[in-house]
């Protein structure tokens, strides 16, 4: 029976010494496999064709069958890993919290500890006529995310 177990090891080898990272590995009933891979600077086909190559090539089609899907995770994904928080330093999140707030900015920093989004609005300032410019740097812990992903826009 295919299981987490035979693959991850599979993934780890051909992953060792690249810059790439495992975000996801999935075994699903009906031997159906999910590998997810991402890097600093994104991950080419021909990074995601020898992972599937690989995995193919170790496992035996004859004993049982699978379906493999190797690829990157999408923009529209919430983040897994930690790596994927150093990848996306300097854009724009979105995060969820355990508390229900939603706060929006770009990455400044990312720690294991936590991560540092600095956001700007208009606002009406006391003692200003019009509304002002102002930043607000958000330090939250990782342990207070419930949610993070890239936001989109169309500018």
């Amino acid at each position: 029976m295919i299981n987490e177990s035979n693959i991850r090891p599979i993934v780890n080898d051909v992953l060792q010494g690249t810059e790439c990272f495992l975000v996801e590995l999935v075994v699903a009933p009906g031997a159906k496999i999910l590998v997810e891979l991402d890097s600093p600077s994104g991950v080419t086909i021909e990074q995601l064709r020898k992972i599937s190559r690989a995995i193919e090539n170790q496992l035996d089609r004859e004993k049982e069958d699978f379906e493999l899907t190797v690829s990157s995770p999408g923009l529209e994904k919430p983040f897994r890993v930690f790596e994927q928080y150093l990848k996306n330093v300097g854009r724009s999140l979105t995060v969820d919290l355990n508390d229900g707030r939603k706060l929006e900015g770009k990455l400044e920093e990312a720690t294991e500890k936590g991560i540092v989004l600095e956001s700007s609005s208009r606002e009406k300032v006391e003692g200003k006529k019009s509304k002002q410019d102002v930043v607000r740097r958000h330090e939250v812990g990782m342990n207070e995310i419930k949610q993070a992903k890239v936001l989109i826009t169309f500018k």
